[in-house]
């Protein structure tokens, strides 16, 4: 249960025994790689305790000042895993994220063809017709038909207003044997029922719709997967339709720079896994080295700091179970502080002159130099 940063402080100082539980400092590794949770937390707001001195899974309430100037409350397991699939930088903060929504407008219901309004207006009739029907036929004679008003409930209808006229029901017509079926008052009461008799039940009725029960809704292994996927062993490099179309001017460099090092198939943007990947058998990591089985990903917070953070860096570990799980290697480049994930991650401030070199280094450490440098252009 969250509690007040002032009891939350007061009840570690009290379990540790030091006046200053946490010192500056403790956490600003953790913390690093959220720029954007850095500069909403406010000292002035938590009692003067600084960001640095929270461990990421306290549970404790924090006071955050957003960009555009909300107030509001959240743990920090909220506000490190509040980016979604929206990628806005309203979604740090809760109020702007409910100001970004697409709201519906009202809109007119569809309105009829010009013709269709002219034959229903043709089809009621007016004052005069009803004038006529009143006065009988040109013989004089006015039959019983010709002097009955014209209705009133469908007025009533019209206006919502319920009918004046009380509904009379039909008695229920005789059955084939002679015998009347009996109705609701005259049937046996409770004490009179025979004992032997079945009732209907609730769940016998034919009108009652069954809900959909937690085992029949979807779960995770029975969603659709994508059936563009070509059917190929696991681990087979090949080109996707289904990828997504580069759009990081970085990797773009990076994949020029590579590619102008060491010899590599160009084109596959894709690699078939054994087993499904949100909707798809497949994963596409930034370039495929098709020759050494290596995946390279190019990681960086973003322009909002949103990218590979909280639930992003959940998938991110789930991508690399699927391709080490294929028979592959991956080698993310973390840029922004982004800690590392893999065995073979490298921490970067970007891309720089000595990224591909020390890029190589860590291919040979993976596949070995006899291999690695088999395929460097002279």
């Amino acid at each position: 249960m969250p509690e007040p940063i002032a009891a939350w402080w007061a009840r570690r100082r009290t379990s540790r025994g030091l006046a200053v539980p946490y010192p500056v400092g403790s956490y600003r590794e953790a913390w690093a790689s959220y720029p954007v949770l850095v500069r909403q937390y406010r000292p002035e707001h938590n009692g003067g305790i600084v960001l640095s001195q929270i461990p990421p899974a306290a549970d404790v309430w924090l006071c955050w000042l957003c960009d555009a100037g909300h107030v509001f409350v959240a743990t920090p397991d909220e506000q490190r895993h509040r980016p979604g699939r929206e990628r806005r930088r309203s979604s740090w903060c809760p109020e702007c994220s409910e100001l970004a929504k697409p709201r519906a407008l009202p809109m007119r219901p569809p309105m009829a063809p010009a013709a269709v309004v002219r034959a229903r207006a043709a089809a009621v009739p007016g004052p005069a017709a009803w004038s006529d029907v009143a006065a009988g036929p040109s013989t004089g004679g006015a039959g019983p038909a010709a002097t009955t008003p014209p209705p009133r409930r469908r007025r009533a209808a019209s206006t919502g207003l319920p009918s004046t006229t009380p509904r009379v029901d039909a008695p229920p017509a005789p059955e084939p044997g002679g015998a009347e079926r009996p109705t609701r008052a005259s049937r046996p009461t409770g004490a009179s029922q025979p004992t032997g008799a079945s009732q209907p039940t609730g769940a016998s009725l034919p009108d009652r719709v069954a809900r959909p029960t937690r085992a029949s809704r979807p779960t995770r292994a029975s969603r659709p997967v994508c059936d563009k996927t070509p059917t190929l062993p696991s681990g087979t490099p090949f080109v996707s339709a289904c990828a997504p179309k580069p759009a990081s001017a970085v990797e773009a460099e990076l994949r020029a720079e590579l590619t102008a090092r060491l010899e590599f198939e160009p084109g596959l943007n894709a690699v078939r896994v054994g087993r499904p990947f949100f909707d798809h058998v497949e994963v596409w990591p930034d370039i495929v080295l098709a020759e050494l089985r290596v995946a390279i990903e190019y990681d960086s917070t973003g322009r909002h700091g949103l990218e590979h953070v909280g639930h992003r860096e959940t998938a991110d570990r789930r991508k690399d179970a699927a391709l080490r799980a294929a028979g592959w290697q991956v080698v993310r480049l973390r840029t922004g502080k982004l800690p590392p994930l893999g065995p073979h991650d490298l921490q970067l401030s970007g891309l720089t002159r000595q990224t591909v070199p020390l890029l190589l280094d860590e291919l040979r450490a993976i596949r070995g130099p006899l291999l690695v440098d088999a395929y460097l252009r002279p």
